[in-house]
């Protein structure tokens, strides 16, 4: 049925289409047409919260957190909302998303479009009122565009702050490439207070609330290895939670022949996969385990979830897949990996 819905789908602009997707499935959910089953027998315990399976939904499919238990009832574990800034933007000039079908890649320099800290934060106080969603939120968090580089500790902690309390977890964003200077935030200069003020932040939250907040870095795979082993190497040292590997690539592998290989922006979906295995490869040698790890990054058939756990994954994330391959591909990888783990 996917395939007769994409056809029309891809008929469309990218962004209108993924709209209509999503208002779809909305319409779908809230008519009982498509609904959550069951958790798991066996679910996943990661940085202490329960996972009804390792599939998750990658941030940028629901930026402002509209439709979190409808894109859960598609058999999610968990979905990210985001990325949200503080001040709500318009993201990058239109048109900003384009597909490589003959690669299943696509191009993004969307800018962080959203909605902002405080309308994000409501309606998941909603959310988190009415729901009986057992799925995971995490939020993904990220600077304005407009804010300095030497001002983004603000920007992160006043996002945590608004944010946490209807967060399952938070995830830092410092390697989107569609954001100006975005990037530099990765150097261990620039992120390690921005982690040790978030951190603090969180603790003074969980002091005051009793519930404490998962905190994870979203990294590029664009670094170079010793950078890698640098920033796994700091992250063990700040006990963090969690990484995400990995953000998309401005490099284009893979697509060197294609039309749109030119256009700015970051590479998603199959091309990437070799980038972020090695990545998650070279974080599970420095963590051994201590550091849950969310691998994403060219995840696109169940075949592709196992390399992605055998490299060292703890939960994996797809985005760029669920374009080409829709629904069905969530419950195909939850059942083999089910299958592999029995």
């Amino acid at each position: 049925m996917y395939s007769l819905l994409r056809r029309a789908l891809f008929m469309l602009e990218p962004e209108r289409a993924h709209s209509l997707a999503l208002a779809m499935a909305q319409v779908a959910h809230r008519s009982g047409l498509l609904f959550r089953t069951p958790d798991e027998p066996q679910p996943v315990i990661a940085m202490g919260l329960r996972f009804a399976n390792r599939v998750g939904l990658a941030a940028g499919f629901d930026k402002n957190g509209r439709y979190v238990d409808a894109l859960a009832a598609l058999g999610f574990g968990f979905v990210e909302v985001g990325t949200v800034t503080p001040r709500p933007q318009a993201g990058q000039p239109l048109p900003r998303l384009f597909r490589l079908p003959q690669s299943d890649a696509l191009i993004n320099r969307m800018g962080f479009p959203n909605d902002g800290a405080d309308v994000v934060a409501a309606r998941l106080a909603r959310r988190r009122s009415k729901s009986m969603c057992g799925a995971v939120c995490g939020v993904n968090i990220g600077k304005n565009a407009s804010t300095p580089n030497e001002q983004a500790i603000d920007d992160y902690v006043a996002c945590l702050r608004k944010l946490a309390p209807y967060a399952d977890y938070i995830a830092v964003n410092v390697s989107s490439p569609n954001t100006q200077d975005l990037r530099q935030l990765q150097r261990i200069d620039h992120l390690q207070p921005i982690l040790e003020a978030l951190l603090a932040e969180r603790d003074a939250l969980a002091a005051s609330t009793g519930r404490r907040i998962p905190l994870l870095t979203k990294i590029s795979p664009d670094v170079t290895q010793d950078e890698l082993l640098d920033l796994a190497r700091m992250m063990m040292r700040l006990q963090m939670d969690g990484v995400i590997a990995t953000n998309t690539t401005v490099t284009r592998p893979g697509v060197e022949d294609d039309p749109l290989r030119a256009q700015r922006g970051g590479l998603s979906g199959a091309p990437l996969r070799p980038l972020a295995l090695r990545t998650v490869e070279t974080l599970r040698s420095v963590f051994e385990g201590r550091i849950a790890i969310v691998g994403v990054g060219g995840v696109g058939s169940a075949a592709d979830a196992h390399a992605m756990l055998e490299a060292g994954a703890d939960l994996l994330q797809i985005y760029t897949a669920m374009i080409y391959r829709g629904p069905r591909l969530v419950h195909e990888m939850v059942r083999e990996i089910r299958r592999l783990t029995s």
